[in-house]
């Protein structure tokens, strides 16, 4: 069974190109899914029954898992019974005829305008190498709204200051296109003038962003940055980049930006995805109604 889950892992890795978070949380749900089924006494995949799939969900709930978690879970068993039935290692797939858990969605926190404004200003003030820096990347999360993966990985040939656009690799290493924005291209200009040229080893990194020892800055590094200059900028609530990237695509909604090129800065597949926005976009209509019409 392992043998299996190691064979839908490498699927994954060179056939679709997924990325290595996507892998990572593939194998975490399909290693839980087989710890259950051991604990069943079950060791063939082609025996399973959709009341064992329910069993699991029910476990799953039991521990406290949220519905979100379980639903991902669900859609991993799902892939890998559609790999296995591509390999011929089965005939019929016992997941056909279950329903996922019913997946209530969350409304993305944002950031109000003046909150970006504050911790963008903030960090104007601090000129030393790492401040420069900092500022390059929260502009750059907030322009374009990248994932952090992505800004981690941005390579200096993936960003052109002239043209004022950036080349995103998101999931599944699917490329696109992103516009720069007056504010992030001098802070970034300022960043790779000043502050990279001097950090040693810097030739031979084709990162955009590097540590003071000359290392990629890690996805954790970033988020670390964006909390530790929120807490600066006196932001009292919890910040992170996904924070960042739903204000990019709010505030572009509710100031008359059409879904669709919304859709493609962010990279989402499905328009769907993007769909999200226009509820917290409608939330903002509400709120603006209810203060200043007459009767709100």
């Amino acid at each position: 069974m392992d043998e299996l889950i190691d064979s839908f892992i490498n699927y994954l890795l060179v056939e679709c190109g997924s990325s290595r978070n996507t892998i990572h949380s593939y194998q975490n749900d399909l290693q839980l899914f087989l710890k259950f089924l051991l604990s069943k006494n079950i060791r063939d995949f082609s025996a399973i029954r959709p009341n064992i799939i329910t069993s699991f969900i029910i476990s799953e709930k039991q521990r406290g898992q949220s519905i979100n978690s379980i639903n991902r879970a669900i859609v991993s068993i799902r892939m890998f019974y559609k790999f296995l039935i591509l390999e011929g290692k089965l005939q019929k797939n016992p997941l056909v005829s279950l329903n996922n858990p019913k997946l209530w969605k969350k409304l993305p926190e944002v950031l109000p305008l003046h909150e970006i404004e504050n911790l963008l200003s903030a960090s104007d003030n601090i000129k030393t190498n790492p401040g420069i820096r900092n500022k390059a990347i929260l502009e750059l999360l907030y322009a374009t709204g990248a994932r952090v993966s992505e800004i981690a990985t941005i390579s200096l040939d993936g960003i052109n200051l002239e043209y004022g656009y950036i080349k995103c690799k998101g999931k599944g290493s699917k490329e696109r296109i992103v516009p720069l924005g007056g504010k992030a291209s001098l802070a970034i200009q300022e960043y790779l003038n000043t502050v990279r040229p001097k950090i040693k080893d810097n030739q031979k990194s084709r990162y955009l962003f590097l540590s003071k020892t000359g290392r990629p800055l890690r996805r954790e590094n970033i988020w670390l940055i964006v909390k530790n200059c929120a807490l600066k900028a006196g932001i009292v609530q919890n910040i992170s980049p996904h924070k960042l990237r739903h204000s990019f695509a709010t505030h572009l909604l509710e100031n008359g930006a059409d879904l669709r090129s919304v859709q493609e800065m962010l990279g989402h597949v499905n328009i769907s995805t993007t769909q999200i926005y226009t509820h917290v976009n409608k939330q903002h209509l509400k709120t603006i109604h209810k203060r200043f019409h007459p009767r709100g």
